[in-house]
């Protein structure tokens, strides 16, 4: 029960996170450590056991620093109560593609319930999860208004896009300016001055769906320039010339260019699923986003590139896949982090274990990996691995990894991300 004054409950909690992955406990980490009264909600019972007892699974939120924000009054809970205790309250909940891959918001639109059974006059309900322009306004309102409390009127309501980047040493939350745009200016001024208090810079817009196509666009011209460099790849390769030379000699324009580099696929939550999102409300006017579903088209085919490579190295040197010793180096979307969600590792190793392929990984940050629920067998000395590897396949490039052992001991190497010094054994993607 929370505390109570002639019937209204008082208000126990700052901030109320629903949603407490990626997303949620780093908003939690900088709103406590800016005095907040913060509590996280969440359906999954081992989250809250983890968090409670000071263990962390975020990659950016080590033991120490959750340890700091138990000490300073952070709570995890299972209990929704605590929504009718808070002054703001924040969802941070997964928004993935379902299996036609369009957009999946079971995960807000029960938040969104939950908050409506629980909500009071006053109360700020932002939405941080990326989603396609129209959702804040044109779902979430409704299903607050449920309550019988009107937005703009009764409670503010407002759109912050996440920018969270895991692993990034240098931006994170509080240094990484903050998007806000509201349902009315009312609103937006309101989550404009809650922000204030976390982040260093906050970037008002004039509504949610300006906030809210602003995260798309940010990731949706990742996507296109990856899969420029993607396709160049290709091409170039069958033209022998080295793109990455060429890449960074074009890098040191100092104007009008952006450097991106091509790779294995695209991964993590952002890059593949959010232009589906934005695809997704183009097509409900009636036509397709090209630029989006080609940039798709070329990155979703990298995998299979990578495998093609793989049996050309592999016959170069007269061996077939079928029964080679393949060694797959980091199976993380992303260098120095745990995160495995999209990671193009998965449909690399599951070509390779179709062709007849020996498969083992090494990871420092992934202690047991299984594709579609057959473990794959652990290497342990990198040394030792690269050695015993017919072909060793680079897919991420953990500082964990000593890549002058890579060059100098394996048998043949594909370097999917530019990083080794090529020679008659280690080729360049």
């Amino acid at each position: 029960m929370y505390p109570t004054f002639r019937g209204v409950v008082v208000t126990a909690f700052d901030l109320a996170i629903v949603g407490l992955g990626y997303v949620g406990m780093p908003l939690a980490k900088e709103a406590t450590a800016a005095g907040m009264r913060v509590v996280g909600l969440d359906v999954d019972p081992r989250k809250v056991e983890a968090l409670t007892s000071g263990r962390s699974y975020i990659d950016d939120l080590s033991d120490a620093d959750l340890d700091e924000m138990l000490r300073s009054g952070f709570t995890a809970t299972l209990d929704d109560a605590v929504l009718a205790a808070s002054e703001v309250i924040v969802i941070c909940v997964p928004t993935p593609l379902d299996d036609d891959r369009r957009p999946d918001l079971s995960a807000v639109e029960g938040a969104a319930k939950t908050i409506a059974r629980r909500l009071k006059p006053g109360t700020l309900v932002v939405l941080e999860s990326t989603t396609y322009p129209g959702t804040t306004d044109g779902l979430v309102r409704p299903l607050l208004e449920t309550s019988g409390l009107v937005a703009g009127k009764d409670f503010h309501l407002a759109f912050s896009p996440e920018r969270i980047d895991p692993g990034n040493p240098k931006y994170g939350l509080r240094n990484t300016p903050k998007v806000v745009g509201g349902y009315t200016p009312a609103c937006r001024e309101r989550a404009v001055a809650f922000y204030s208090r976390i982040v260093e810079q906050v970037v008002p817009v004039s509504g949610t769906r300006e906030a809210e196509m602003a995260k798309l666009l940010e990731n949706t011209y990742r996507h296109v320039n990856i899969a420029l460099v993607n396709e160049m790849a290709i091409f170039c390769d069958e033209l022998g010339i080295d793109l990455w030379e060429a890449i960074e000699a074009a890098s040191t324009k100092p104007f009008g260019f952006q450097k991106f580099l091509p790779g294995p696929g695209v991964g993590g939550h952002c890059i593949p699923v959010d232009p589906s999102y934005l695809s997704f409300t183009v097509r409900r006017l009636g036509y397709p986003f090209r630029f989006v579903e080609l940039a798709q088209e070329v990155n979703e085919r990298m995998p299979a590139y990578v495998v093609a490579r793989v049996q050309r190295l592999l016959n170069r040197h007269s061996k077939p896949v079928n029964g080679a010793n393949v060694l797959l180096l980091g199976v993380t979307y992303k260098p120095d982090i745990a995160d495995e969600r999209e990671t193009p590792a998965l449909p690399i190793a599951r070509r390779l274990l179709d062709l007849g392929a020996r498969l083992s990984y090494l990871d420092p940050h992934v202690p047991v990996w299984s594709v579609d629920g057959v473990p794959v067998r652990r290497a342990g000395d990198l040394e030792t691995a690269v050695q015993e590897a017919d072909v060793t396949v680079l897919l991420q490039q953990h500082s964990a990894f000593d890549l002058g052992v890579v060059e100098e001991k394996g048998r043949l190497v594909l370097d999917t991300r530019g990083v080794l010094v090529e020679n008659e054994r280690v080729e360049r993607l």
